[in-house]
């Protein structure tokens, strides 16, 4: 049976990357390839003629250069923010208990009902008033809002999972709150500050419909807005260039990903064996 199962198993994983890695796989293709060719009806995975030259026009055609740093900016700001505020708030949502921890359990779950359309209104309204619509300070600040109340549930459930006798432990041993905190917790809730960073900064890396509304500048634009621009104003698209943009896209999204995912599983015991 063990001969059996192994080879299905590596059958299913390997037809798993194929589906996820597809999507990604075709779009390096049409990247290369012109719009004549992926207008036509012939399918291929191949171009038949190789048009380098998509990335270039996607770099000087809509300012993507600099719609990609102000996404950077708004995304890593945005990330540091969200970290900063959810780390306290969510150990003390799972460790205290009283009227604020249900109070604040509440806000979080419903944050999650209303959708965004029914708050654009409003939210407008306020950043008006406080001249912050057309700014990538104003965005910024909705971009941690919009993020904290489920970054805030991600490190509640991490906080949960330590076992307070380590705290405990700690204590017994002369160390302070604070010297618990830096030693034991922080160290375990590693992963979990690493995984709650990934989700903020794809969310804000990706995100549209605030950017569309609040921004109105050319110049702050964010990445997703200039991607938009691609497409013309009687519904023609530049097929090639917007694949090439789109590729050019995720590369900060890869490289920070390449640089978080070590960090992920380096805390899970580090913290245990200090304390």
């Amino acid at each position: 049976m063990r001969t059996l199962v192994r080879p299905a198993q590596y059958t299913a994983l390997a037809l798993y990357i194929v589906f996820l890695g597809f999507p990604l796989l075709w779009l390096l293709s049409a990247s290369v390839k012109s719009s004549e060719e992926l207008n036509s009806l012939t399918v291929s995975l191949l171009p038949t003629e190789w048009r380098w030259d998509n990335y270039s026009q996607a770099l000087e055609r809509q300012g993507l250069v600099r719609s990609s740093a102000n996404s950077l900016v708004v995304a890593l700001v945005s990330t540091a923010l969200v970290v900063v505020i959810a780390l306290p708030g969510a150990y003390a949502l799972a460790r205290f208990r009283g009227a604020m921890r249900a109070l604040g359990t509440g806000w979080i779950l419903v944050s999650q009902v209303f959708p965004v359309i029914l708050v654009i209104l409003p939210l407008f309204l306020i950043l008006r008033t406080v001249e912050l619509t057309d700014s990538l300070v104003g965005l910024t600040l909705v971009h941690t809002t919009y993020t904290l109340p489920f970054a805030l549930w991600m490190l509640q459930g991490y906080v949960s999972a330590i076992p307070r006798d380590l705290e405990e432990a700690g204590s017994m041993d002369g160390a302070g709150r604070a010297s618990v905190l830096r030693q034991i917790v922080f160290p375990l809730l590693m992963p979990g500050i690493v995984a709650t960073a990934m989700f903020s900064f794809v969310s804000s890396w990706n995100e549209f419909f605030f950017a569309l509304v609040l921004l109105q500048s050319p110049e702050n634009y964010t990445l997703p807005i200039t991607l938009k621009m691609f497409i013309g104003g009687e519904g023609k698209v530049a097929l090639g260039p917007l694949a090439a943009g789109s590729i050019l896209a995720a590369v900060p999204s890869i490289v920070f990903f390449s640089i978080m995912q070590k960090r992920l599983t380096g805390g899970l015991l580090s913290g245990a064996v200090k304390g």
